[in-house]
């Protein structure tokens, strides 16, 4: 097993996501409380408050979570900010990560 030096934060979609990405999708229709799996988002290894790290990563996070309805910006909420990002999702978070497996891990750089 090893630690890897990351903290995480696991991002949920609440029913304001879901209203928007039912409205731009409507054939694949999901509301709050259903099954659906969290995001994991790795950030630095240390820190203290949630706050300073989600108001420095939330325009990533909100980007890649709208992205995966639909890559058509155009269709994105015109003003993305801090404050509707916590409307839309609600974020948990840890400090430990193991990886349990062998292997190396790899990554692939998107951005």
């Amino acid at each position: 097993m090893k630690l890897v030096n990351r903290s995480y934060l696991t991002v949920k979609p609440k029913q304001a996501f879901w209203d928007w990405a039912n409205a731009i999708q409507p054939e694949v229709t999901f509301k709050e409380g259903d099954d659906v799996e969290s995001n994991i988002y790795l950030v630095e290894e240390d820190f203290y408050d949630l706050i300073p790290v989600l108001e420095k990563n939330y325009k990533k996070i909100f980007s890649n979570e709208l992205s995966a309805v639909t890559e058509e910006n155009n269709l994105w909420p015109e003003k993305v900010s801090f404050e509707l990002f916590l409307e839309w999702f609600s974020v948990d978070y840890g400090s430990m990560v193991m990886d349990l497996e062998k292997s190396d891990l790899k990554a692939d750089f998107i951005d």
